[in-house]
């Protein structure tokens, strides 16, 4: 998922076409430059397959346990790893698209947009474009629901526990929207905070520390009772009824291609490797080493977390610990969430911020006022009006949005429908057959498109769950007022 994709250390604007001026150099011959004039690469398996490890492992494997409770034991893992396979794929032959037509001299594609843009052309850019900005929007808004959930969560667990449990500590979620949306408006003022070096180790650090221990409560919940619960095919019918079992079927295939929907970032990875051996090569050993890592932890994650609460496994997985012991550490995995969510909120929506910004100043370059505010003992700071209200606007708007509708799991299960199929599938499957040329109604072409379609088929299935889930929310759900 790429959620973490500032993990990676590279410039995350770049990766949605906004690119910073990079300087080249005419030693195409040196020691020092690669054939495009830029500093060597040095990147190699190990450090691509860091990279991406440490992109995808993030607050989507906290919904895993409850996809899995809804597909059941065989169901379940069986999806996961044909999602895996299907990623697998088509980074595979996204890798041969990092350079245009020869596999080894051919011109270079720094981000995933630059590919489409020189293999496809024309209206497939812009279809590119809306989907991943439809798809920050939802990261972003996605991030602002869990990021409360986890503070309240920390409220509540103490509050439980100060009563002996006697207060079910009942309280809403609106409050903590508020103060997170309060500190990403201070935040997006902060010039490039998405690319502060110490944010991408800081997020690392954080999204592997409350995944761990959410494996390890769910290893340690099982112990305790000695028993694995769930079924075969996951929840009843009885606590469910049997439309429900459908949507929360096709959810949990959503909550799934969220997990695994982290393409966009993977040519921008590739951009860092060495060659000899060609970068393709090289890209799609680390692919292979990268996803059976993190599947295996996805399974981990998901099945302990399925085996510890069976059919009642929570939509995100640290809040079913919540009133459990040690709270203390439950506590420490839900700030390690909010810390990485409120720097993941600024690299997902930096992007949005520059693309609206270059296209106003384009076209009304007198729009953008700045003012210096003194700062003692700092250089002034640059205040641009345009920048304040348009970035204020925008996380106001997603604050309200989360308020509307504060349903972790069922948007979860939205953006990774909406988000696997364009950006995961069919672009990497359009480009691969344009990049090689794949004659037209040859058993190998019909065979791509069958794949895309099939993968449409599911992102449509899971979309329509995750619709119809936010839909069944909302009918007992009282605007504003959200409770838990």
């Amino acid at each position: 998922m790429p959620e973490n994709a500032a993990t990676t250390n590279l410039n995350h604007l770049q990766v949605f076409g906004i690119e910073d001026d990079v300087p080249s150099h005419s030693q195409n011959n040196s020691k020092c430059y690669d054939d495009d004039g830029r500093l060597k690469r040095t990147g190699n398996v190990w450090t691509a397959s860091s990279h991406i490890i440490t992109a995808v492992i993030g607050s989507g494997v906290l919904s895993l346990a409850w996809a899995i409770a809804q597909l059941g034991w065989i169901a379940g893992p069986t999806v996961m790893f044909l999602f895996s396979l299907v990623t697998f794929y088509t980074s595979s032959l996204l890798a041969d698209c990092y350079r245009a037509g020869d596999p080894n001299s051919g011109k270079r594609n720094y981000t995933y947009m630059d590919a489409v843009r020189s293999i496809l052309g024309g209206a497939n850019v812009t279809l590119c474009g809306i989907f991943q900005y439809l798809n920050l929007l939802g990261i972003v808004i996605g991030y602002t629901i869990a990021a409360s959930i986890s503070m309240m969560a920390i409220k509540r667990s103490n509050c439980f526990h100060k009563s002996g449990g006697k207060n079910p500590c009942h309280m809403s979620s609106n409050v903590y929207m508020i103060i997170f949306g309060a500190t990403e408006i201070f935040l997006s003022q902060i010039p490039d905070f998405d690319q502060l070096w110490w944010l991408s180790t800081v997020a690392a650090i954080m999204s592997f520390t409350y995944s761990i221990i959410g494996l390890s409560l769910g290893i340690a919940k099982v112990a305790e009772t000695g028993t694995f619960k769930g079924g075969l095919t996951g929840i009843s019918i009885g606590p469910v009824s049997e439309t429900q079992k459908i949507w929360r079927t096709s959810q949990a295939l959503g909550d799934i291609a969220f997990a695994y929907s982290y393409a966009v970032v993977l040519i921008e990875i590739q951009d860092t490797i060495k060659s000899p051996p060609s970068e393709a090569k090289t890209m799609k050993k680390a692919t292979l080493i990268s996803i059976a890592v993190t599947t295996t932890f996805y399974m981990l994650c998901g099945c302990m977390g399925y085996a510890a609460f069976g059919d009642a496994a929570p939509g995100n997985l640290l809040t079913g610990f919540g009133f459990y012991n040690p709270y203390w550490l439950i506590d420490i995995a839900n700030a390690a969430i909010v810390i990485h969510l409120v720097g993941a909120y600024q690299v997902f929506s930096q992007p949005i911020f520059a693309f609206v910004e270059k296209e106003v100043t384009q076209r009304w370059p007198h729009i953008e006022r700045e003012f210096k505010i003194p700062i003692p003992g700092f250089s002034p700071y640059k205040l641009k009006v345009f920048r304040l209200v348009l970035r204020t606007v925008f996380v106001v708007l997603t604050t309200v949005i989360s308020m509307l509708l504060p349903f972790f799991n069922d948007i979860v299960g939205v953006i990774g429908a909406l988000g696997f199929w364009p950006l995961t599938v069919y672009f990497p499957v359009e480009m691969y057959i344009s990049q090689k040329k794949i004659p037209k109604w040859s058993n190998r072409w019909i065979s791509l498109k069958i794949f895309s379609v099939a993968c449409l088929i599911v992102s449509v299935v899971a979309a329509v769950g995750s619709v119809a889930g936010v839909l069944l929310d909302l009918k007992k759900y009282k605007p504003f007022h959200s409770h838990y």
